[in-house]
Formats: structure tokens, C-alpha cells, sequence
């Protein structure tokens, strides 16, 4: 382990022992279940351990609700697109509905696509889905987002960029 690879691990060790309990409690504030904010809690840290550099934070708590919070929308974004999913299913007739096996496999894929998508900005995003899902034209994207046609070009081919590296990769 390299010099820089150990002073972050004793960084991350530090904010765990320091903060982890109040962390924990802010989470369970926030979250109606406590084995998800458990769980929030930890992927905080494990985030901080993933990170490149890590640098010892002014305000270590508002450090930490600050990757909380993301992560805590990522739940909630997730839970909102289950949600809707179950309710569109409920839209068909129950002959029609997958087996358990293949409903959890598409919530899986949407959750998948989700991650993929909050790569992007949220005007890349949004412009991505109006195209895709609502059928939009560029002009008609262009003036829901306050920007330029060719802005949405660029959009679009972030988002298309994304399908692209998850399919099958970085380009070479």
C-alpha cells in the first residue's frame, strides 16, 4: 500500500470512529428504516475509500451528509422508479404479468439504466429521456430546456455515449 493509499485509509478510519455514530443518526432521521440508513452509513464510508485522493475535510460532518445526501437521493430516486414500475405493472392484466423471477430482473435493469443516466447532467438527462421515451424532437427539447438545439445535440450524444459504454465499453 502506498504512502498516499495509507494516509487516506487512516483519514477514512479516523471520520468512521469520529462521526459514524452521528452520521448515523442523522441518516435515521432521514430514512424510516434503519437497516437502510445501516446501510447508507456504510456505503458513505466505503465511498470516501473508493475516492482517488482524500483530502482531511474542514467540517468532517458536512463532509459526510454531503456524500450521505447523494446517496440518500439515489435511494429515493431508485425507490420512486420501483414504485412506478409496480404501478405501471398493475396496469395489466395479471395473465400478462412476468413471473417474480422476471419482474426482478427488469427492476434490476431499470435500477442499472438509473445509474447509467445519473452520469449525465441533469439538462443531458432529462433532454436524453424527453428523446427516447417521450419521442421529443430536438426543437421541442430545446425549448422545455432553455437551451439551443444544437445544446441538445450535445446532450444527446452524451446519453448515447453512455448506452454506448455500457454496452461495450470505452471506445479505443
Amino acid at each position: 500500500m502506498s504512502s498516499v493509499q495509507s494516509t487516506q485509509s487512516e483519514l477514512v478510519d479516523a471520520l468512521y470512529r469520529d462521526h459514524r455514530g452521528w452520521l448515523l443518526s442523522w441518516l435515521r432521521r432521514n430514512v424510516a428504516c434503519p437497516h437502510r440508513a445501516e446501510d447508507l452509513s456504510q456505503d458513505t464510508f466505503i465511498r470516501l475509500l473508493s475516492r482517488k485522493e482524500l483530502k482531511a475535510p474542514h467540517e468532517p460532518r458536512a463532509f459526510l451528509v454531503a456524500i450521505a445526501k447523494g446517496l440518500l437521493f439515489d435511494y429515493f430516486r431508485r425507490a420512486a422508479l420501483e414504485q412506478a414500475y409496480l404501478t405501471e405493472l398493475m396496469l395489466i392484466p395479471e395473465a400478462e404479468h412476468p413471473s417474480l423471477e422476471e419482474q426482478q430482473l427488469i427492476l434490476e435493469d431499470l435500477k442499472a439504466i438509473d445509474r447509467l443516466l445519473a452520469r449525465l447532467s441533469s439538462k443531458a438527462r432529462a433532454a436524453f429521456l424527453y428523446n427516447r421515451l417521450d419521442g421529443m424532437t430536438h426543437g421541442e427539447i430545446a425549448e422545455r430546456l432553455g437551451v439551443s438545439v444544437p445544446r441538445v445535440r450535445q446532450y444527446l450524444t452524451q446519453g448515447i455515449r453512455q448506452c454506448y459504454v455500457a454496452l461495450y465499453g470505452e471506445p479505443v
